[in-house]
């Protein structure tokens, strides 16, 4: 052997250790995360539903990962602003956005040549809750039959609030539109407890918006609820019939979870993604969550992506057959 030569099992330690050293960078970075505040963006107005849960999970996180998690909202476009700023962020775990499945959001190209499907990385899914529709006290009709009679015998008087243009309950309330042949006025707000107040207030008369918004107004009777929109009765509400009851083929829900810039590393989604639903098995966090009206829904990212996917194609075939403008 020459004299410089390494022996042979040093030199197979060494290449082994040389191996290893890409999964220790991994694991060093996953630990490392996140060493800075981090910043998850919501498309709507404070005391929104959306709000509400990324308040929630944010709070959830800082404690469990030692640094402040950040909720900035940003309005405007239906949460196409606050999209296009996450998606153009560095891809580094530390601007996240807290998506709502938006017809608007998932379901369309973006500004500057951006894609969400295309452009975003899942990291978790959170919660999915029904849709209420509620209509404000002074409105005669009690029940939804009469309200959908009430809406035939006075069309394009009432009004209809949503948390914004594009939003799933606006789609929602488009697609009721269409089923059971009303017109009413689409008025959109730049959040749901913005259109809750004008419609606890009387300046709108009807609204299709989430219970985490909504049930406060309900229990103290400010508002009335007159059916929900999911293909079954909401457990928070189980005295209140599904549209579908009464509208045969009526369906809509909405879900909220995190997603962050595509090519993030995947140690990052995955250390974000397995403390989430380290919250959603929490027993506290999880109360929360379904007294908010919510279902809590934990998964993989991968899963969350086709679910992304999915209600894009299903919100996509609403908005083309019931020829609804975004």
């Amino acid at each position: 052997m020459h004299k410089h030569a390494l022996p042979r099992r040093i030199f197979l330690r060494l290449l082994g250790g040389a191996a290893a050293l890409p999964i220790l960078a991994r694991v060093a970075r996953a630990q490392a995360y996140p060493s800075r505040p981090v910043r998850i963006v919501v498309g709507t107005a404070p005391g929104g539903a959306a709000d509400i849960f990324a308040r929630l999970i944010g709070d959830w996180l800082s404690k469990q990962l030692g640094q402040p998690f950040v909720v900035e909202n940003h309005t405007g476009a239906g949460g196409v602003v606050a999209a296009e700023m996450v998606l153009r962020s560095p891809a580094d775990g530390y601007t996240l956005f807290l998506v709502v499945s938006s017809a608007k959001v998932v379901n369309r190209s973006l500004g500057g040549g951006l894609n969400f499907i295309h452009d975003s990385a899942p990291v978790a899914l959170l919660v999915q809750e029904p849709i209420i529709l509620s209509v404000n006290p002074s409105l005669p009709p009690k029940t939804l039959p009469e309200f959908i009679a009430y809406a035939k015998a006075n069309p394009g008087k009432l009004s209809m609030a949503s948390p914004g243009n594009g939003t799933t309950p606006h789609i929602a309330g488009e697609l009721f539109k269409k089923m059971v042949g009303v017109d009413m006025i689409h008025v959109p707000y730049r959040g749901g407890a913005l259109a809750l107040n004008d419609l606890a207030g009387g300046q709108v008369q009807v609204a299709f918006m989430g219970p985490a918004v909504s049930m406060g107004l309900v229990r103290s009777g400010k508002i009335r609820a007159l059916a929900v929109t999911s293909d079954t009765r909401a457990p928070v509400l189980p005295d209140l019939p599904t549209i579908g009851e009464f509208v045969p083929g009526y369906e809509a829900s909405n879900w909220f979870g995190l997603v962050a810039p595509k090519n993030t590393a995947p140690d990052i989604v995955g250390t974000l993604n397995k403390v989430i639903n380290a919250g959603l098995a929490d027993a506290q966090v999880r109360a929360r969550l379904v007294g908010l009206g919510g279902t809590v829904v934990a998964n993989s990212p991968a899963d969350f992506g086709k679910r992304i996917a999915a209600d894009a194609d299903k919100w996509a075939n609403v908005v083309r057959t019931a020829n609804i403008k975004i």
